[in-house]
């Protein structure tokens, strides 16, 4: 055989394959024509999702000394009636041991505090500090070795709660702890607070400081980029809290100004754009104050949005929270006519939804392709990827089969970008499936808490999550 007639040869052979194996694997496979596929359309609503790590918290306050307390009752009374959020604001305050060390009796109040504080259904954002008056000039300890010790004497403490903390704010310093105020504001004290902070905690635990300023500082970055924080373990984990938050062009100091002739020109614009880019991997909160244009409704809903805001207290400030619930929702969609407070409550942190579900019998691979397109329509994101599984559920029988999904929600960044779709996948081998008609759930559980996360769909949630559509395969 001359080269032509190979070449030919080959040619002729490479079409064969090509047309007759796919003909091979279809007449191999025996559920070919076999299989009934459904899948359901889905609808957002506007009702409440009571999710984990996310929301209107509210703040209680504990002042850590000799005396014997009753925490367990204490904690059980101050709570009562507490049943809407998930999130909880603990301020402890140390003013007693400004001096020197936490005594046993203090350490052993401490961890009484905790151990009650455990037995809530809530996820705790903690704040140590030595003033509850913004008088800390008074109370800070007069050298930051005090403080040094401070955070090495709650360690265990802080380790043994790791399961419920969600964020630590602050150093320990400043004007209600709030990192202002304070004689320890130098860079230098600024980097030893944090980095010691940072060896006590589990690395799960987010840490939060006041300002972008104090960010970038406490970091040596003056940028947040998905790159820049991949590759700075402790910037990761620096978020942000806020206290002045819409309360005027600055945020009350949170964003730096500058003079210029005899003008104060505010950063705003630059830091809120700084804080889009920072907060989609590390969450912001904190509490609106003073009422103003910057926290009119539709103004409070552009700045959360660029923000990535995740929670707020919810009992501050009143007016501005009263403010929002005069106000109706004029938007299309499910949301019309609902008032601004509950709209801002419903798009604190995620809101996740199902936009689509796909099903797809691929022959030759002789699978089940499932498609589960998910958006996130709320102020931020998730912060942590939950698990995302399908339960394929056999009425009749009442056994099911559970398939782990896979896809990184953390990346529906939520904000200013509500109408990204994400696609989580799962490929199910139909050797796996009986003779039987499936309905086909979806759900997804949150990693730090085990709760099942849910959906803004009008849909309720099943047993066994949210149902997708059905599969049937049969003779």
């Amino acid at each position: 055989m001359n080269r032509k007639d190979r070449i030919i040869f080959f040619r002729v052979l490479f079409v064969s394959l090509i047309v007759v194996l796919p003909l091979c694997i279809v007449i191999l496979n025996n559920y070919q024509g076999n299989i009934r596929m459904e899948n359901y359309r889905f609808r957002e609503s506007a009702r409440e999702l009571r999710n984990p790590g996310r929301g209107f918290y509210n703040l209680y306050r504990y002042e850590i000394t000799d005396e014997k307390v009753n925490y367990w009752q204490l904690v059980q009374e101050m709570y009562r009636g507490d049943e809407n959020t998930t999130l909880s604001l603990v301020e402890i305050n140390l003013q007693k041991y400004r001096e020197g060390e936490i005594s046993e009796a203090g350490m052993g109040n401490m961890e009484a505090l905790f151990q009650a504080l455990g037995d809530l259904d809530k996820q705790l954002i903690v704040r140590f500090m030595y003033d509850w008056d913004g008088e800390n000039e008074k109370y800070e300890p007069e050298t930051i070795d005090i403080i040094l010790r401070h955070m090495e004497q709650v360690e265990d403490v802080l380790r043994e709660a790791s399961g419920q903390i969600f964020v630590v704010q602050g150093l320990f310093i400043g004007n209600w702890g709030e990192m202002n105020g304070t004689k320890y504001s130098g860079d230098d004290d600024l980097f030893r607070l944090t980095e010691k902070l940072d060896s006590i905690m589990e690395p799960s635990i987010y840490l939060a400081v006041r300002t972008p300023e104090q960010w970038r500082r406490i970091t040596g970055l003056q940028e947040a980029s998905e790159e820049t924080l991949r590759d700075h373990l402790l910037a990761a984990r620096i978020s942000l809290y806020n206290d002045g938050m819409l309360g005027n062009e600055s945020d009350y100091g949170t964003y730096r100004a500058y003079e210029v002739q005899g003008k104060v020109i505010t950063e705003r614009v630059k830091e809120l754009a700084f804080q889009e880019e920072l907060c989609r991997f590390v969450p912001n909160g904190g509490e609106v104050i003073d009422n103003n244009s910057y926290n009119d409704f539709e103004n409070a809903v552009k700045d959360l949005a660029t923000m990535h805001v995740t929670y707020l207290n919810e009992r501050h400030d009143q007016a501005v929270l009263e403010k929002w619930k005069d106000v109706k929702v004029t938007e299309k969609g499910c949301f019309k006519g609902i008032d601004g407070y509950a709209y801002i409550e419903r798009h604190l942190g995620y809101r996740l939804l199902i936009r689509k579900a796909e099903f797809h019998h691929n022959t030759f691979m002789d699978h089940i392709e499932v498609r589960v397109g998910v958006g996130n329509v709320g102020f931020a994101p998730l912060y942590s990827n939950p698990k995302a599984e399908l339960i394929f559920y056999d009425k009749d029988r009442g056994g099911y089969l559970t398939y782990e999904m896979s896809g990184d929600l953390r990346k529906l960044s939520g904000g200013n970008e509500k109408d990204k779709t994400l696609t989580l996948r799962a490929d199910i081998p139909l050797e796996d499936l009986l003779h039987v008609k499936y309905e086909v759930y979806f759900v997804l559980t949150d990693p730090c808490t085990g709760a099942r996360i849910l959906l803004a769909n009008e849909q309720d949630i099943g047993e066994y999550g949210y149902e997708i559509g059905t599969i049937e395969l049969y003779e």
